[in-house]
């Protein structure tokens, strides 16, 4: 492959909010052409001043990283401790908080190679658990992508949103 085909992660940083805010619309927008508003919503994530202020932390905080193709962001992936709507684990973890990618680029392995680099993270850590949860509605086809990533489905959750009930599914990969 040459280097515009190879996949490269990075750090980010404050300066990646709008790279970041940019996939997660992208994201919705793709979930809402195939009537997938029960996931994030219809409304754009750059205008959600509350996604706006996450977004803003994980750049912050030091746990956002992006991918890459010849320089351009495809992907997005945020790491850290576990969200309070979920079980907490008993033993130390890491934490995948976002994983969105650039549909443009679907069949890449843009998500697989940022879940990798998630469990790179870990080990460094010397971390042997890995979570992440995910939207648990519709078809199912979002935790059966986690599960084609090696992840095991462990508990299910619901989170009380102003206007309805959001169903989520936690999961986790062992990494020894």
């Amino acid at each position: 492959m040459g280097s515009d085909d190879e996949l490269t992660v990075r750090s980010g940083g404050p300066g990646d909010v709008p790279a970041v805010l940019a996939l997660l619309d992208g994201a919705t927008r793709w979930l809402v052409a195939r009537g997938r508003v029960d996931q994030w919503g219809s409304a754009p994530h750059s205008t959600n001043p509350r996604r706006l202020a996450q977004v803003r932390r994980w750049a912050a905080d030091g746990e956002l990283y992006l991918a890459e193709l010849a320089g351009t962001p495809v992907g997005a992936l945020v790491v850290g401790g576990a969200v309070p709507h979920v079980p907490p684990a008993d033993e130390p973890e890491l934490y995948v908080n976002l994983l969105v990618t650039h549909r443009a680029h679907a069949g890449r392995r843009i998500g697989a190679g940022l879940l990798a680099y998630a469990e790179r993270l870990a080990r460094e850590r010397g971390l042997d658990l890995l979570r992440v949860d995910c939207y648990a509605g519709g078809d199912g086809a979002l935790i059966r992508y986690y599960e084609s990533q090696g992840f095991t489905r462990t508990a299910p959750f619901t989170v009380q949103l102003p206007d309805r009930r959001w169903p989520g599914q936690l999961l986790e990969r062992r990494l020894s």
